[in-house]
């Protein structure tokens, strides 16, 4: 494994283990795939970043922000090059996701849609070799 790679992989573990209020509050929404039955995860890497939560399939990046980053032009920087790469990139204040976790559970909602339906099984896959 490239030596950036692990160490993103340290430092998103790192992070999983410490993560603020809003975040805590946020992941309790997102996690089990309670929005749709899409499944997320905290504190991805996305080099040379990481994601506070990122739905994979949807390419979806979630980021929850505290007053530091307030007209960043790092987080403008981050979200530019994310967009490049084909992911779609929403962003709430923490105090939002303390004060209306529903509201952003609902934004998040609205921007992935249902589900898709999984494509049907292959020929002759499916009946797990059952014979009726």
């Amino acid at each position: 494994m490239p030596r950036a790679k692990k160490t993103a992989l340290i430092q998103a573990r790192s992070m999983r283990r410490v993560p603020t209020d809003a975040e805590r509050k946020l992941w309790n929404l997102l996690r089990r795939r309670q929005i749709g039955g899409w499944y997320f995860r905290r504190q991805h890497p996305i080099p040379p970043y990481i994601a506070d939560f990122a739905c994979i399939e949807a390419k979806l990046v979630v980021e929850v922000d505290g007053g530091q980053h307030a007209e960043s032009s790092y987080d403008a920087a981050r979200d530019r090059r994310m967009k490049a790469a084909g992911w779609t990139v929403l962003r709430f204040w923490n105090t939002d996701v303390l004060s209306n976790p529903e509201g952003v559970a609902r934004m998040i909602w609205e921007v992935l849609g249902p589900l898709p339906d999984p494509p049907p099984p292959l020929a002759g896959e499916g009946d797990c070799g059952v014979k009726v």
